[in-house]
């Protein structure tokens, strides 16, 4: 399972709604349906299995599922399904238009959004057919690939990856943690521009965080190319994807209409986009543009509705994408225990995973600590009690040198975290910010002491600021201010670091323990994660998101049991 959003009145509206705009009676069956399918939207789920044990929304169960198909089918909404015949013939719907639900044999859906998912997984793979023009010859391209391998050190897959990119118009990269992404990115790169001078790379993330990673590894990846080539590519603008589509709030500025400028577009985090944004990506390329996808199928599913990522790793849409899907699998770093705890998360390997947690030693870089339900250990606050009074002396230091000071005290928000799958409960972030700040917690980050990390909440692109970044408060001339990293959003030129009035971040929260959703495309040199029980079974893809977090050393805090553990 995921944190479960807050109900919202949109169910019952709707099933209200629906019935009497189609022209259609009352039906309990139907309006659980349109429930349950209102439900599952909200969880970012565009398909509700017809099979199984009832979903949320369904009081009903003892017709589940066959009483709820003859609801489909009474009032006409399960028109060329394959269903057993109505007594009598369903009526239209109201005006003759198409009903607000469509059925699959992955389950119902509502309309739009799955004719949505499928326009979207269709101009993917025509990318993926595509011939970049001009076209190539089979030896050029073996040529760059033995170049890219001798540069880089790539194998196989990794030069799979660059040959597709010279002949493809979409490349499809995956793989987990330490299995060269970002060197693989930074030769199929490289490869472009030595056989396509002059054409125009842009480089972009979901969240400002991501993006700045995603420079910072291009740029140190370039240590492997010709200085002139190495030049070219760290020129390459980075930046959000909100900011790169010229985002306007109720929709954005590059569209099919008005594409953006470029012949190749890196997208790094994809399992953080969700169905819309990747389709209004879609619409601002132009035709002909190369499109390269990259992450980890692994990690959490994004918040909004339409896992693309994970829809990609369908064995279907796999197979359409032929040659341009490539999965790094060949390990590169040696994160030890993390890695080895991450691995059986990635296999579903739940005894497994327990197994390794069991025997781990105090000189591996995972820990597991065990604590009574609704206590947290006193070591963790200890920890973050450390973290927190090395930020309040460097706080300190730069309101007197600030030149100085900047890069040390933004460097050590990344020294320590605490991730957690809930805001609240006494397992959650909000418990935990609260015990560091007292009654300050409460007052907002104009009020809060310097040396408080905080996370911005919402896209600021007036602030130069994204949501996911995280800065720290500082006192400058006696006056609070919320000191970033410089804007993520203009390449690798402007300004290194900038101060935000505390008043111009309207959605910011503190930020010494955040949800592991929000820790996406972030690293920290520490992280303790707190999992603690659930009704159900967490998704095992928060724990191993959570744990993937860690450069150097990873705790996992639970209760003691079982209750904790993934599915």
């Amino acid at each position: 399972m995921s944190p479960q959003p807050p109900l919202t009145p949109l169910g019952p509206a709707l099933a209200e709604a629906l019935p009497r705009l189609y022209g259609i009676g009352s039906d309990p069956l139907l309006c659980e349906l349109i429930g349950a399918l209102s439900a599952a939207l909200v969880r970012g789920e565009l398909h509700l299995p017809l099979e199984g044990p009832a979903p949320e929304g369904i009081i009903s169960v003892e017709h589940w599922p066959e009483g709820h198909r003859q609801a489909l089918v009474r009032c006409g909404w399960a028109l060329g399904a394959q269903q057993p015949a109505a007594p009598a013939a369903p009526p239209a719907p109201s005006g003759d238009a198409p009903p607000p639900v469509m059925l699959s044999e992955r389950g119902l859906g509502w309309r739009r959004w799955l004719l949505q998912l499928e326009g979207t997984m269709a101009e993917l793979q025509r990318r993926a057919r595509a011939s970049v023009q001009p076209p190539l010859t089979g030896a050029r391209r073996k040529a760059a690939a033995e170049r890219a391998q001798k540069r880089g050190g790539l194998d196989s897959r990794q030069q799979a990856a660059v040959v597709a990119l010279l002949s493809q118009g979409l490349v499809l990269l995956g793989g987990g943690p330490g299995t060269g992404k970002t060197s693989t990115i930074v030769q199929m790169l490289a490869a472009v521009l030595e056989e396509r001078p002059g054409w125009k790379l842009h480089l972009a993330a979901p969240t400002g965080k991501a993006a700045a990673r995603l420079r910072q590894a291009i740029a140190a990846g370039g240590s492997t190319l010709p200085p002139p080539l190495a030049a070219q590519l760290a020129a390459s603008p980075c930046t959000t994807l909100h900011r790169l589509l010229e985002s306007r709030g109720d929709g954005f500025g590059r569209h099919r209409q008005r594409p953006l400028a470029l012949d190749l577009l890196v997208v790094d985090e994809v399992s953080m986009l969700d169905l819309p944004l990747m389709a209004a990506l879609l619409e601002a390329m132009p035709t002909d543009a190369q499109l390269v996808l990259v992450g980890d199928p692994d990690q959490l599913a994004p918040v909004g509705p339409g896992a693309v990522l994970q829809e990609l790793q369908a064995p279907a849409r796999l197979q359409e994408l032929g040659d341009a899907a490539i999965e790094l699998i060949t390990t590169y770093r040696n994160d030890g225990a993390l890695a080895l705890a991450a691995g059986h998360l990635r296999r579903g390997d739940t005894p497994g995973f327990l197994d390794h947690l069991s025997e781990l030693s105090s000189t591996d870089n995972l820990s597991w600590w065990r604590s009574p339900v609704g206590r947290l250990p006193a070591e963790l606050l200890e920890r973050l009690r450390a973290h927190q009074t090395r930020l309040a002396q460097l706080a300190a230091s730069w309101s007197v040198d600030p030149e100085r000071f900047s890069r040390e005290l933004l460097e050590e928000l990344e020294h320590c975290v605490v991730l957690a799958p809930t805001r609240r409960g006494s397992w959650g972030v909000q418990a935990l910010n609260q015990r560091l700040l007292g009654d300050d917690w409460g007052r907002g980050p104009a009020f809060w002491p310097p040396g408080t990390p905080v996370l911005c909440q919402r896209n600021l692109p007036e602030q130069g600021l994204a949501n996911g970044d995280v800065g720290v408060v500082v006192d400058s001339d006696g006056q609070r201010r919320l000191l970033f990293w410089g804007s993520q959003d203009l390449g690798v030129a402007g300004e290194e670091t900038r101060l935000v009035h505390p008043s111009r971040m309207a959605a910011a929260e503190a930020a010494f323990a955040i949800t592991i959703h929000k820790s996406q495309g972030s690293q920290y040199q520490q992280v303790l994660v707190l999992m603690p029980e659930a009704e159900g079974r967490w998704d095992r893809r928060l724990l191993y998101t959570a744990l993937t977090r860690a450069r150097r050393q990873g705790v996992l805090i639970t209760p003691e049991g079982q209750g904790w553990l993934p599915d």
